[in-house]
């Protein structure tokens, strides 16, 4: 991911640990949705579901999700924050981590 927006320079990390927030909720969405498609397959194929298939896609599922989804929560993450904290002009000037070299660019 990309340290500035390219078009208005605004830095995408507000600070030290910003997308921890992100990978909560990836990981909060990325196990959700294999539970809950499992109980729609369970309650589409009542009264015999295919519990073998669940067995094994349900925990595969489950590891796959939060990898595949991860650049996703990332991209809501900084929607809701900028949604309740819009950038300022200052997000424009320095580097939101004190210390950090800046770019000559």
């Amino acid at each position: 991911m990309r340290e500035r927006c390219p078009v208005c320079q605004v830095w995408l990390e507000r600070e030290e640990g910003y997308f921890v927030g992100a990978m909560a909720l990836n990981i909060v969405i990325g196990e959700f949705l294999p539970v809950v498609a499992a109980v729609a397959v369970i309650v589409t194929t009542w009264p015999n579901p295919p519990w073998q298939v669940l067995q094994i896609a349900v925990p595969v599922a489950m590891g796959v999700c939060p990898v595949v989804l991860f650049p996703f929560s990332r991209t809501l993450w900084l929607a809701l924050d900028w949604t309740f904290r819009p950038p300022t002009r200052d997000n424009r000037i320095d580097h939101p981590r004190p210390g950090r070299i800046h770019d000559a660019a």
